[in-house]
C-alpha cells in the first residue's frame, strides 16, 4: 500500500486529471446508460467495444493516434448495426454479434501482422486512467459535453421512444432519427471510455449504474439521478483505491459498480 494521505492525493496532477476526466466520463455512460438499459439495447455497448477493439489495431497499425481512428469507425459501425438491423431483418443482438465479431476478426488480423504495437494495445484493451494524459482529458471533456448536449437536446424525443416507440411515431417524433442519434452517441461514449476501464470492461460503465439505479428508483428523473451518482461514486473510489493499493484503475471501478449494485439489489430486496 503506497504511504500517502487521502488529502494529498490532489497534489498530484496526474490524480487530478483523472478525476476530471473521470467525473465527466461516467457521468455520461450514466445519463446514456439509462435510456440504452430501458430500450433493452444495453448490448450495443459491448459490441461496439468490439469494433473499438479492430479500430484501435488499425490506428496502431498505421501510426495514428487510436482513439482519434476509433471514434469514426466505432460510430460507422453503430449505423451498421441498425442497418443490419432494419435490411436483414434480424433481431438487433444477432447484428450486434456480426458487427462485433468483424471488428474482433479486424483487430486479431492486424495485430498478428505487427507485433511492434502489442503492448499499447494491451493498455487499451484494460485501460488505464491515472496514465491518462492532458490532450485526452481535453478529448473526453469536449467529447461528453457533445454527449450530453445532444441528450439534452433530444431528451423528451429521446423518453417519448424509450417508453413506447410506436406511440411517439404517431405524435410526429422521427424515431429513426432518435434510434441514430442514441447509437451514434453510444459508440462516441464506448470511445470515451476506453481509457477509463478499457476495452473489456466499457460495457460495465454503460449497463451497471443504470441497472443499480432501478433497483431503488421510483420515476424516471430518480433512475437519472442515482445513475449518475453511484458512476461518480464507483469512478472515485477506484481511482483512489487504485492509487493507494496500486491496482488496476478500471478493475476496481467496474467492482465498485456491482457493489452498488449488490448493495442496491439487497436494500430493495428488504423493503
Amino acid at each position: 500500500m503506497t504511504d500517502i494521505s487521502f488529502l494529498s492525493l490532489f497534489q498530484y496532477a496526474f490524480i487530478e486529471k483523472a478525476f476530471l476526466a473521470g467525473a465527466f466520463v461516467s457521468v455520461t455512460c450514466a445519463t446514456l446508460g439509462v435510456f440504452l438499459v430501458l430500450r433493452r439495447m444495453s448490448l450495443i455497448g459491448d459490441g461496439l467495444s468490439h469494433v473499438s477493439f479492430g479500430a484501435l489495431a488499425l490506428g496502431l497499425f498505421v501510426g495514428a493516434y487510436p482513439l482519434y481512428v476509433a471514434l469514426p469507425l466505432v460510430i460507422i459501425g453503430s449505423y451498421a448495426i441498425l442497418k443490419i438491423t432494419e435490411k436483414a431483418k434480424v433481431y438487433g443482438d444477432a447484428s450486434i454479434g456480426i458487427v462485433s465479431a468483424v471488428g474482433i476478426a479486424s483487430g486479431v488480423i492486424l495485430t498478428s501482422l505487427s507485433s511492434g504495437f502489442n503492448v499499447d494495445l494491451l493498455s487499451y484493451l484494460f485501460g488505464n486512467i491515472l496514465a491518462i494524459r492532458s490532450s485526452e482529458v481535453v478529448f473526453a471533456l469536449v467529447l461528453s459535453l457533445f454527449v450530453l448536449s445532444i441528450l439534452a437536446f433530444f431528451y423528451w424525443d429521446l423518453f417519448s421512444t424509450t417508453f413506447d416507440e410506436k406511440y411517439a411515431k404517431t405524435t410526429g417524433i422521427q424515431t429513426e432519427l432518435i434510434n441514430i442519434v442514441l447509437t451514434v452517441l453510444t459508440a462516441i461514449t464506448v470511445v470515451l471510455s476506453i481509457k477509463i476501464v478499457g476495452v473489456m470492461l466499457v460495457s460495465a460503465l454503460l449497463i451497471i449504474p443504470a441497472v443499480t439505479a432501478l433497483q431503488i428508483a421510483r420515476g424516471f428523473t430518480e433512475t437519472l439521478v442515482f445513475s449518475v451518482i453511484f458512476s461518480l461514486l464507483a469512478v472515485f473510489l477506484g481511482i483512489i483505491t487504485a492509487f493507494l493499493f496500486d491496482i488496476p484503475a478500471g478493475a476496481m471501478i467496474v467492482l465498485f459498480h456491482v457493489f452498488f449494485f449488490l448493495s442496491a439489489l439487497m436494500y430493495k430486496n428488504l423493503e
